[in-house]
């Protein structure tokens, strides 16, 4: 069933981020997330009162902290890059980008889990740092610069080291955690480091504007019950019932879906270079595994 689950998660992902992608055309990466978080925790909090599962004295407190540190790291901060990346250089490259993802679990586990890294690994590394490069020269979606081209891909991928080392760190808690608990201690977690700084801000009026009913809701409220709410909870299921690695692997199927989805409904052009690099990508990250 963990195959299942982390498979499932990279689809249910591959809409939501074609989603968030209209949404973040008139909406701020900080207030998206802060949207993000905070329906996703309602929903959390509504799905643990109808599954009768208590939030406190489920484990130790140290268990407690590792899962809210995992969400600040992997949602309030991957998040926020991550929307940040995908405003500025589309749906399309930031799915290329998104593959450093599994190197990223790897590296971490490797130093936090004591996983082995192999030359056939290390060479899957050099092949998605090709299909970086390659994205880097990808026709940036109109009105892009090449400047904010290579700015976005370096944030996606600053993101993804983030939400790597996030769910590594949680992948120590997992395996004797009841899913939708430590889902909601994760996503609590970031929610309390999203909120003070949202407040602290010059603009915290018009971030907190996003909960105005708006034309962007069609997008965005979808968007966060595919994404914020059900892939995360694939996600925690797949890395609770299967090795990181693996999980991982799987969860990356997204980058195929997003690119299709990107060119279906975005209208995003799919040229031999962005094809290339999606190759390059995905044998890189097939090898890594």
């Amino acid at each position: 069933m963990g195959e299942f689950f982390a498979l499932a998660c990279g689809l249910v992902w591959a809409f939501a981020v074609v989603l968030f992608r209209k949404s973040g055309t008139t909406v701020s990466p900080l207030a998206l997330n802060l949207f993000r978080v905070v329906i996703s925790s309602v929903m959390f909090i509504i799905t643990m009162i109808f599954l009768k599962i208590p939030l406190l004295g489920q484990a130790p407190l140290q268990d407690y902290l590792i899962l809210m540190a995992s969400g600040v790291v992997a949602i309030a901060i991957a998040d926020t890059l991550f929307h940040m990346s995908l405003n500025s250089v589309g749906a399309g490259i930031n799915a290329i980008v998104d593959s450093f993802y599994s190197p990223s679990v790897l590296i971490f586990a490797y130093f936090i889990l004591g996983e082995r890294v192999t030359p056939v690994q290390l060479l899957g590394m050099g092949l998605l740092v090709t299909g970086l490069i390659i994205a880097t020269r990808v026709s940036p979606p109109v009105g892009t610069s090449r400047r904010q081209l290579v700015v976005g891909i370096a944030l996606g991928v600053t993101g993804m080291a983030f939400l790597g080392f996030g769910i590594v760190l949680a992948k120590q808690v997992l395996p004797g955690a009841n899913v939708i608990w430590a889902t909601s201690v994760r996503q609590f977690g970031s929610l309390l480091a999203l909120i003070p700084v949202s407040l602290i801000r010059k603009d915290r009026k018009k971030t907190w504007q996003v909960f105005i009913p708006s034309p962007s809701w069609k997008y965005s409220l979808p968007g966060t019950v595919l994404g914020s709410y059900g892939a995360l909870i694939l996600w925690i299921a797949g890395m609770k019932m299967i090795p990181a690695g693996k999980a991982a692997i799987l969860n990356q199927s997204s980058t195929i879906y997003i690119l299709l989805l990107a060119t279906l409904l975005l209208k995003e052009p799919f040229g031999p270079r962005k094809a290339l690099a999606a190759i390059f990508s995905i044998i890189g990250v097939l090898l890594v595994i």
